[in-house]
């Protein structure tokens, strides 16, 4: 059970910044990683307020771009006062560690099991999600690309990242990830299935 204090904080004052984001990474997008860090965490002796916090913050840098939103994450995280109400110095440095860890692209693997943990959960590895927020991303930071053009730019983005050989890596056993990725390495492989797929996804995004 997280500190109800700074679940309140977090709820009214760190939440609403993913209101600003683009569509893959809302508010909905924070809440999915913060539940799924805590219920990771179930498997470790860890402190859930720190899960709970990590987890808030970890993209939170996105406002400065995509670029170096794990190091600027990190930033927002050790520059909020407010934190200090309920963790330590020492805390917060894992914490913010926690936060730089998490990117899917990090050639390292995170330095400690909270930068795991919050690694972990924010994979969501749910082929039809991952599909959808490729699509959101291309209509929101490249409206130059027409439909085929798009397409391209996720079939070659799901392949640099999930397919077998991508930068993706998995840090947690107990994590359902393993067998989802499956999965959507699945439906790339299918090519006709992956098309209707982004045909369906890509006509409800532009309908909203």
């Amino acid at each position: 059970m997280t500190n109800k204090e700074l679940q309140s904080y977090i709820e009214e004052y760190i939440l609403p910044l993913y209101d600003r984001y683009d569509t893959a990474h809302r508010r909905d997008h924070a809440e999915v990683v913060i539940n799924q860090s805590l219920a990771i965490a179930k498997n470790y002796d860890v402190d859930v307020d720190m899960v709970y916090a990590i987890a808030a913050y970890h993209d939170t840098g996105i406002i400065y771009g995509r670029e170096n939103h794990h190091t600027e994450s990190k930033r927002i995280l050790l520059a909020d006062k407010e934190l200090r109400r309920w963790f330590t110095p020492d805390q917060l440095a894992i914490m913010g560690d926690a936060v730089e860890d998490h990117r899917a692209s990090s050639k390292s693997e995170p330095r400690t099991i909270y930068g795991r943990i919050v690694a972990e959960a924010d994979r969501i590895i749910e082929p039809y999600t991952i599909i959808r927020r490729t699509v959101q991303y291309t209509l929101t930071h490249h409206p130059e690309l027409d439909k085929e053009e798009g397409y391209e730019r996720m079939v070659e983005h799901l392949n640099e990242k999930y397919n077998y050989g991508g930068y993706l890596r998995l840090w947690i056993e107990e994590s359902e990830n393993g067998r989802r990725l499956e999965e959507l390495r699945q439906i790339i492989a299918n090519k006709s299935l992956l098309r209707t797929i982004y045909d369906e996804i890509y006509q409800e995004e532009i309908e909203r």
